[in-house]
């Protein structure tokens, strides 16, 4: 009789660092009373580590807090700052809120997607929208907390005040 393989595939799950696991069992003994507490911190984490929340990563978490799979993708597809797809290799923020659209945000996403080859209809029912190389993902975000400085960005972890136009090309070529 021969012997019979199977293959696991490769996925977020079946990749978790001792560092990240050590994380999750810590953020879970803050929450005693109730596992099911602990799902967003959880979340959080695994974004933070992995970039985005895929299938496998729904499913451990659950599994971790002894939930169901759609208690967690509820969740997931709820806020939309978690993500089921991988983001681009830089994400760009542009603030819409009021200060930063009346000095011209909308038409900086516009621009910056047309630079990077994102379509700027696209939006969260699609996944995050990201160019066709996988360089850039282009969002709009509610306010970045620096309205004297309008239109504002935030590129990866750093916030770029006052960006025109004229940044676009710059932006895209320092992060290319």
């Amino acid at each position: 009789m021969g012997l019979i393989m199977t293959l696991t595939p490769v996925t977020q799950s079946s990749q978790i660092p001792p560092a990240l696991l050590e994380k999750i069992e810590e953020a879970i003994t803050h929450y005693p009373v109730s596992k099911r507490s602990a799902a967003l911190p959880l979340m959080h984490l695994w974004q933070n580590h992995f970039g985005y929340i895929d299938e496998s990563g729904i499913e451990w978490i659950a599994a971790k807090l002894e939930l169901q799979p759609i208690a967690i993708l509820e969740i997931v597809t709820f806020y939309p700052w978690f993500r089921q797809t991988a983001p681009g290799k830089t994400i760009i923020r542009v603030c819409r809120t009021l200060s930063c659209a009346m000095a011209g945000s909308y038409e900086l996403h516009d621009q910056l997607c047309k630079a990077t080859g994102i379509d700027s209809a696209a939006g969260h029912d699609h996944g995050l929208p990201t160019s066709p190389d996988g360089k850039f993902s282009v969002e709009f975000v509610e306010c970045l907390a620096s309205c004297g400085t309008a239109p504002v960005c935030m590129i990866n972890n750093d916030l770029v005040e006052k960006v025109t136009p004229a940044d676009i090309t710059t932006i895209v070529a320092q992060h290319s």
